[in-house]
């Protein structure tokens, strides 16, 4: 099974942030110039970058278009992005910035009719379904939406099979209590999604601290995964976790 490494860069108010657990009043920030941070990916041997509108995922309207035709013009990395998109034409403006996959949180959750006719239009390939997910006191998988500030009921296991059905590939899963955290992905989580055997080429996202997490992510069955504050703080090497 293919692995890919994505590093993560965070973008608020034009600089590069991270939040714990979503919470848009727990950002540190880490530096003013997103695009030399997407070059120093690159440099270290990165192949695709995620890259996420923390304004537009709370309040709508990508904003990241010049950024994201810069590090397209580059050359080398692939970039996967999203937040705040809304319809087709968003969508559209995405890819004509030169996004190589459109990642879609609340939308999928809301609306997915509207999103399983986007994967019939543009393929399986260019749509990541993002499913951020909390655990409720019952124990079942909650799908916050708008930045993880709203909640309308849904759950991941009614979800998937629709996105299945579908024919959906790329479904980014991140459990919420370890975004940002540093306290390890819930491997957990991973392996009963991937024992379900939809399919789905799963990429795991938040906790993920060290090469050991990476190591652990990809035998729990994920295709990939996404790193953000490890790399950031330096608790992991991108190019020690490139080529594992």
């Amino acid at each position: 099974m293919s692995f890919s490494v994505l590093p993560a860069i965070d973008v608020r108010d034009g600089r590069v942030v991270r939040l714990r657990q979503g919470d848009y009043a727990r950002e540190t920030r880490y530096e003013d110039d997103p695009f030399a941070l997407a070059m120093r990916y690159a440099d270290a041997g990165a192949q695709w970058l995620h890259l996420v509108d923390l304004d537009a995922a709370r309040s709508g309207g990508y904003t990241l278009a010049p950024l994201l035709r810069r590090i397209a013009a580059d050359g080398r990395l692939r970039v996967q992005t999203g937040g705040g998109l809304r319809d087709e034409a968003g969508l559209a403006s995405l890819f004509e910035c030169g996004a190589a996959r459109a990642v879609i949180g609340s939308l999928a959750v809301r609306q997915s009719a509207r999103v399983e006719a986007w994967i019939a239009r543009h393929g399986a390939d260019r749509i990541v379904i993002a499913l951020d997910t909390r655990q409720d006191a019952q124990g079942a998988w909650r799908l916050p939406v708008h930045g993880w500030t709203e909640s309308d009921g849904a759950m991941l296991e009614d979800l998937l099979p629709r996105y299945r059905a579908a024919g959906a590939r790329h479904v980014l899963c991140t459990d919420i209590s370890r975004d940002g955290m540093l306290q390890g992905p819930n491997l957990d989580l991973y392996r009963a999604l991937a024992a379900r055997g939809d399919g789905f080429a799963l990429q795991a996202s938040g906790g993920v601290r060290d090469l050991d997490d990476v190591i652990a992510a990809r035998a729990a069955g994920c295709s990939g995964v996404v790193l953000g504050r490890a790399l950031l703080e330096g608790g992991l090497d991108l190019r020690d976790a490139l080529a594992c």
